[in-house]
């Protein structure tokens, strides 16, 4: 039976993690004993982790991990590392602010020896203008510095194949700040084989939105002077589509 690994980066989430982890655990207990929901704490200031140790007493295949602040993208990067060792055959990420629909995730599944990745496309998204504004704007740059266009290149909703994530996973950089957006790149450039598939996508279920424009314009200046460097180091592996 195919071995899933659920990933799911925390920062502050009290108000949702319980929530979270009662939505998603069926999903992994449908897929066999040896599929794992994980949640990473990012050094939460609240009592994220609390909360998560102690669900973990009745939620068998609910493994609860905690590290040092590193950013969001640092702790996805993080948790992909974490099922690869552990020998999962699927890896699946989404977040914990209760914005995707774990009804919505069969669909993936039933497609998951046809591609590579299958990725949430979120059209007609709920989570605010500010919130596009980033999407467009990493779309725009990923087309000027690799020259590929992707539907949704950081959608949290994605369900990737073990060889194809390991086989690009070597490309970024410790604790990088644009994970999702950049394995979207890697997997388009090297031709693997992605599907995008229409997400209901909510407005955030607790906590608070944190983007603004200010940052919004420092996301995109990092993402120009990092893809920059990727892209030289993917020209220099020879493995340039």
């Amino acid at each position: 039976m195919d071995k899933l690994y659920i990933i799911i980066p925390a920062y502050n989430e009290s108000e949702t993690i319980e929530s979270v982890i009662k939505e998603w655990y069926p999903i992994v207990e449908k897929a066999g004993e040896e599929s794992k929901l994980v949640i990473i704490n990012d050094g939460s200031k609240d009592n994220t982790y609390e909360i998560m140790q102690k669900l973990a007493k009745d939620y068998k295949q609910f493994e609860p991990v905690t590290k040092p602040n590193g950013g969001h993208g640092a702790t996805i990067l993080f948790g992909y590392n974490y099922a690869l060792n552990q020998g999962a055959d699927y890896i699946f990420q989404t977040d914990s602010d209760g914005q995707t629909l774990p009804s919505e995730f069969q669909a993936f599944w039933d497609e998951r020896e046809n591609y590579d990745m299958v990725i949430g496309h979120r059209k007609g998204r709920q989570d605010g203008f500010s919130r596009i504004i980033v999407t467009k704007t990493l779309k725009l740059v990923c087309k000027l510095c690799f020259g590929v266009t992707l539907t949704d290149a950081n959608t949290p909703f994605r369900l990737m194949k073990r060889e194809a994530l390991a086989s690009e996973i070597g490309y970024i950089p410790k604790d990088y700040n644009l994970t999702n957006v950049i394995i979207s790149v890697l997997f388009a450039k090297h031709n693997k084989k992605v599907l995008y598939k229409k997400i209901t996508f909510r407005p955030r279920q607790g906590g608070v939105n944190s983007i603004n424009i200010k940052k919004i314009f420092k996301i995109g200046q990092k993402a120009l002077k990092d893809f920059k460097a990727i892209n030289t180091s993917i020209k220099n592996s020879g493995k340039e589509a």
